[in-house]
C-alpha cells in the first residue's frame, strides 16, 4: 500500500511522510473509501510492521506527488486500566455455565474461553485472530456474569463445548490446537471491550458478501469493506433439494408449480418474509430449517427439485472471521482487527493490586 516512507524535522517538530500511487488497489480504497479512523489504523500499522521509529505526530499523505490529507497519531496502545476488587484473569474468574442437560457448572474463564474458541472457530486461524475472538467472548463473558450471573451454554452469541469434547476431531493437532487457544487467552489477559463504559455484545461472522452491516439498535456496529471476504471459500453455498424433500421440511405440499415469492427483504437484500404456497414464513425459520448459512439468497425453480444460492456464512454483523485472518496474514494484531470491525469501542483491562 506504502511504498515509500519519509520523517522531515520543521520547526522541531518529525512528521511522517507516507508515500502512495493510484496503481495499487488499496491505495484507491484507502484514498476514496477509507474514513480517518481506517487511514490511522492502516498508518500505524505500517509503522509498526516497518519498525519506524515515529510514536506520535502528525501524518501526511503524499498520493502521486500530492499530499491529499493530514492526520496526527499515537502509536501507543491504548488500553485504559481499570481498578477492581475482584480477580478477572483467565484463572481466578470463575463462569456459571448452564449446560444443555440443564445441570449448573462453574468454571474458569480460561476453560470457559478454550470451550468457546474451539466450537465458534475454524482451523488454521492465525494467533491474532484467536486473540481478537478471546477478547469479545471475554468480553461477553464479564457482560453475561455481570447481568444474568450465568451463561448459558447454548447461547447463539458463544456456542460452548468442554475443550475435552474436540479431542477425537482434533487428533492428532488437539494438543498443538490446545497450546495456540492457550497463548490466544493469555496473550491478553483481562482485556475486553466496551462503547459508552459498557460491555458490546460480541456480533461475529464467517463471512460476509464483501460489507459488514449497521444496526441502528447497537451503535457500536459500523458498516466496513471487506473485500476479503469475496475470495473465502465460504462465501457461495449451492443447494438442490427435492420437492419431496422441502414438502417434509415445510410440512405442506411443494412441486414445480408451487408459488415462491419473496415479500420482504433488508435494504441489502437479506430475506425476511417469503411465501410458499399459502404459507408465509419469517426468513430466519426458512434458513434454520434448510440449515442455510445465510439469508442472502437467490432461488431457481427447477423441474425436479428447488436450488438456493446463499452468500457468506452468518449475519454479517461485526467482525468476520475469514476477513480478520487476511488482515492478519497482512500483519494486523488482535487490537488493528478489532478495531477495523468495531472501530468505535474501546478497550480496557481490569487489574488487581496484590496487597
Amino acid at each position: 500500500m506504502f511504498y515509500k516512507y519519509e520523517i522531515k524535522k520543521d520547526r522541531n517538530e518529525n512528521i511522517l511522510y507516507l508515500y502512495l500511487t493510484m496503481n495499487y488497489e488499496f491505495s484507491r480504497e484507502l484514498g476514496l473509501k477509507s474514513n480517518d479512523t481506517e487511514i490511522k489504523r492502516r498508518t500505524k500499522n505500517f509503522i509498526k510492521n516497518n519498525n519506524i521509529n515515529f510514536n506520535s505526530g502528525k501524518v501526511y499523505l503524499i498520493v502521486d506527488g500530492v499530499m491529499v490529507k493530514s492526520f496526527e497519531i499515537n502509536t501507543t496502545e491504548d488500553i485504559e486500566l481499570l481498578k477492581d476488587d475482584l480477580y478477572y484473569s483467565n484463572e481466578h474468574y470463575l463462569v456459571t455455565l448452564k449446560l444443555e442437560s440443564n445441570a449448573i457448572v462453574e468454571i474458569s474463564l480460561k476453560d470457559y474461553l478454550l470451550g468457546v474458541l474451539a466450537t465458534n472457530s475454524i482451523p488454521d486461524l492465525n494467533i491474532e485472530v484467536l486473540k481478537a475472538l478471546a477478547v469479545l467472548y471475554r468480553t461477553y463473558a464479564f457482560k453475561k456474569m455481570h447481568e444474568d450471573k450465568i451463561i448459558e451454554a447454548i447461547d447463539s452469541f458463544s456456542l460452548y463445548k468442554p475443550i475435552s469434547y474436540y479431542k477425537l476431531s482434533l487428533t492428532p493437532n488437539y494438543n498443538d490446537m490446545i497450546k495456540l487457544y492457550e497463548k490466544a487467552i493469555d496473550e491478553t489477559n483481562c482485556i475486553f471491550v466496551t462503547y459508552n463504559n459498557y460491555y458490546i455484545l460480541p456480533f461475529i461472522h464467517m463471512t460476509n458478501n464483501g460489507l459488514t452491516l449497521k444496526d441502528s439498535r447497537y451503535p457500536y456496529l459500523s458498516g466496513v469493506y471487506s473485500l476479503w471476504d469475496f475470495s473465502s471459500p465460504y462465501y457461495l453455498e449451492t443447494k438442490k433439494i427435492k420437492y419431496s424433500v422441502l414438502s417434509d421440511i415445510f410440512k405442506i405440499k411443494i412441486d414445480k408449480d408451487t408459488k415462491i415469492k419473496i415479500l420482504e427483504t433488508s435494504p441489502y437484500g437479506k430475506i425476511l418474509k417469503i411465501q410458499i404456497g399459502k404459507s408465509i414464513i419469517d426468513g430466519k425459520t426458512f434458513k434454520d430449517k434448510l440449515n442455510l448459512k445465510s439469508l442472502y439468497i437467490n432461488i431457481i425453480i427447477n423441474k425436479d427439485n428447488i436450488c438456493f444460492i446463499s452468500r457468506g456464512w452468518g449475519d454479517f454483523l461485526g467482525l468476520s472471521i475469514f476477513g480478520s485472518n487476511e488482515l492478519a496474514i497482512n500483519g494486523c494484531d488482535y487490537s488493528n482487527i478489532i478495531h477495523y470491525y468495531f472501530p468505535k469501542v474501546k478497550f480496557k483491562k481490569y487489574i488487581k493490586e496484590l496487597p
